[in-house]
């Protein structure tokens, strides 16, 4: 997914995405503690999405405070 893509989404489906990727990355956590991932590089991929989009909302939060003041 790349910030493009992101750029385009609602507020509400941002915080969405932000909340399920949260929830990915916590039960992908909870698994390697007890297991081996197949795929260990989802952690990293799925970091950089929730920077993403983390980076995303801010750009807005940003946005809207100028327009404001």
């Amino acid at each position: 997914m790349t910030a493009m893509e992101i750029r385009e989404y609602t507020d509400e489906e941002l915080a969405e995405e932000l909340a399920r990727a949260k929830n990915e990355i916590a039960r992908l956590r909870y698994r390697a503690a007890f297991e081996e991932l197949e795929n260990p590089s989802l952690l990293r991929t799925l970091r950089r999405e929730i920077a993403r989009l983390k980076t995303v909302q801010s750009e807005r939060a940003r946005s809207e405070e100028n327009q404001v003041g």
